[in-house]
């Protein structure tokens, strides 16, 4: 039982799974246009949240909100389903493909076998395909991997069915109805218009203010946490950014891409010139996170070594207000 699935490689897994999902039925949405209209793009801190015994960082929106948001603002309809049962969550999955009808799936990375070693950590907000199935193995369309693989069934339920923080309860998700054609203007429109909103929010953890207080955090935490656990921190902060779901730089590259794309479509010079200033502080995402590993690797030598990270974290933070700014003016004179 094989469904005809062209499978395509993408930066981040939950973009890719609902390109992937649109292309197979007849709609060619690329991975930055599904980003950008689903709003992805955030900055979080919750101290309250510990991934690897050190606070969580997110530089996306919640697990599920892309793809939802998306769906809302392009007239799709979709299906979403949790399961306490492994046996349930798995008839349903059998049953769409019976249907002929490939579904996303959330998991857990610690025990997918297929992904190298270095990025097996506890993290459940993965997301998949499933197109079909040989026996007892299933076949499997991740996009942040080159080419498909296979997973048996009790690998599958393993990682569908695994625990701590976001733990995914067997979460199945597929469209179920489209329209006619898709509307991209509006959707666009309304995509910008909710991550500037987010990045601009009034919240101490959230958007720019978030950044500015992890900023505010790194100066302190050598003093206040030792420089064993401030270092553990930064590299959480890297891990979060760089390896898990492409993380900060790479997520501004992608928007980068949306912002291009947006600029035809909506006939916006002004989307055209920001996305060069996105890819800009998209390049000053990585520094840092280089920076930041050289600390914790012990391989910056400068005493002031932490201040000089969270001054760069600082001067993102400034960058970043000015942007959203920018672009929340440049959408507001194109109504």
């Amino acid at each position: 039982m094989e469904i005809k699935f062209t499978h395509h490689q993408s930066a981040h897994c939950e973009n890719g799974v609902v390109s992937n999902l649109m292309k197979h039925n007849g709609f060619d949405v690329s991975e930055p246009m599904v980003f950008g209209i689903g709003s992805g793009l955030l900055f979080c801190y919750i101290p309250f949240l510990k991934v690897n015994h050190a606070p969580a960082i997110t530089y996306r929106a919640m697990p599920g909100a892309i793809f939802k948001r998306f769906a809302k603002r392009v007239g799709i309809k979709i299906k979403h389903e949790k399961f306490k049962s492994p046996q349930k969550a798995k008839a349903r999955l059998d049953e769409n493909l019976q249907n002929n009808n490939p579904v996303g799936l959330q998991v857990g990375v610690y025990n997918l076998e297929y992904f190298p070693d270095e990025y097996r950590f506890h993290f459940n907000a993965h997301n998949l395909v499933v197109y079909g199935k040989e026996d007892s193995n299933y076949l499997i369309s991740d996009p942040v991997m080159e080419t498909v693989t296979t997973l048996s069934d009790k690998q599958l339920e393993k990682v569908r069915f695994a625990k701590g923080a976001f733990a995914p309860k067997g979460h199945i998700y597929y469209p179920t109805g489209f329209p006619d054609t898709l509307s991209l203007e509006s959707a666009i429109k309304k995509g910008i218009k909710h991550t500037c909103k987010d990045m601009l929010a009034p919240v101490p953890i959230v958007g720019v203010k978030g950044i500015r207080m992890v900023a505010k955090l790194i100066r302190k935490w050598p003093k206040k946490k030792g420089v064993r656990k401030a270092n553990h921190y930064l590299g959480q902060i890297v891990r979060m950014q760089e390896e898990i779901g492409t993380g900060g730089g790479g997520f501004r590259y992608i928007y980068a891409a949306f912002l291009q794309e947006a600029s035809k479509v909506l006939k916006n010079d002004t989307l055209a010139e920001l996305s060069k200033e996105m890819t800009v502080i998209g390049d000053l995402w990585r520094d840092f996170a280089l920076d930041l590993s050289r600390i914790y690797r012990n391989r910056k030598a400068k005493m002031d070594a932490y201040n000089d990270v969270a001054s760069q974290l600082e001067a993102i933070a400034e960058k970043e207000e000015l942007f959203f700014k920018k672009l929340r003016k440049a959408i507001k004179n194109d109504d």
